[in-house]
């Protein structure tokens, strides 16, 4: 299965990237299991999970939301303002 990650704001500047091109050897994952794998794979920054948000193609996603072939997740914190 390949993926497109993308990583938003303050996420992107600690990562130090704008997204990844991700390769995994399964069909499907969830949202979490992708985090957690990224995590275990030396992004520190997705390890706080109570800080993040995600997407999957476009639309916002809980952490058991199923991630399949070819689809682009974005990871961000959450967005504050007035």
């Amino acid at each position: 299965m390949k993926l497109h990650v993308k990583y938003f704001a303050s996420l992107r500047e600690s990562v130090g990237r704008a997204g990844d091109d991700v390769e995994l050897p399964c069909e499907r994952l969830s949202v979490a299991e992708l985090r957690e794998h990224l995590a275990a794979q030396g992004i520190e920054a997705l390890a706080e999970t109570g800080k993040l948000r995600a997407a999957v193609n476009q639309v916002m996603a809980e952490p058991e939301t199923s991630v399949g072939d070819g689809d682009e997740v974005a990871f961000f914190p959450p967005v504050t303002g007035g």
